[in-house]
């Protein structure tokens, strides 16, 4: 089958147009309302996508300005996206453990314990993966996204994407439905709008110094 037709994933262009317009970090939080397939920006359809399915279900496939393996988002997942002023082009592996560490706080807070980084980018619990994220690094500003895995349709994950090209070490070959994990087996996380609200509120208030200390790193 030939390439299919990809759309820019472009919902935090805004966020990036204001940091680089103010200055300032800029972090929003909400959950996904429908569903999509996304690849990353080098991503390869052949190697990641079951290009039938995602057709004959006319699903849409969105193309991010970062890297990373496809995705499947779905209404049981919450997005959350920060955009950082830092200086030059450098620092990536030091804002990607920076801000997990960021989130994986501000989720204690709200009783989901045990997040951390794993791999170069997977946020998880224990060994099941429960978020994936992605950094976009432009002069003088750094996108980060990940998806939290609230409550994924995971019979969508294994319709739509192939086992991944690469992974990380962890992930041992496991399917997509052995290797990912959920936030909805704790009670303060079983409705992912509930969750995004609250966490966009937790972020916003503590971006500022999350900002001040990658700036200073």
């Amino acid at each position: 089958m030939d390439q299919l037709a990809t759309r820019p994933y472009d919902f935090d262009d805004d966020l990036m147009n204001e940091t680089r317009g103010d200055g300032q970090a800029h972090v929003r939080v909400y959950p996904w309302e429908s569903v999509a397939v996304v690849i990353g920006r080098g991503g390869k359809q052949e190697l990641e996508l079951d290009t039938k399915a995602i057709v004959a279900d006319e699903i849409p496939l969105f193309k991010r300005p970062g890297g990373g393996c496809a995705v499947v988002l779905d209404p049981g997942n919450v997005i959350v996206s920060v955009t950082l002023p830092l200086p030059g082009l450098a620092g990536i592996k030091t804002a990607f453990a920076g801000i997990s560490t960021w989130l994986a706080d501000n989720l204690t807070t709200l009783q989901i314990t045990g997040v951390q980084q794993v791999g170069v980018s997977d946020l998880a619990i224990g060994s099941r993966k429960i978020g994936g994220s992605c950094v976009y690094r432009t002069r003088d500003l750094l996108y980060y996204s990940t998806t939290l895995l609230v409550d994924p349709d995971l019979e969508l994950v294994e319709r739509y994407l192939l086992h991944p090209p690469r992974e990380p070490e962890y992930r041992q070959g496991r399917s997509h439905r052995e290797f990912m994990g959920r936030l909805s087996v704790f009670p303060s996380a079983a409705q992912a709008n509930d969750l995004a609200l609250n966490l966009d509120r937790l972020l916003k208030t503590s971006l500022t110094s999350l900002s001040d200390a990658l700036t200073e790193a």
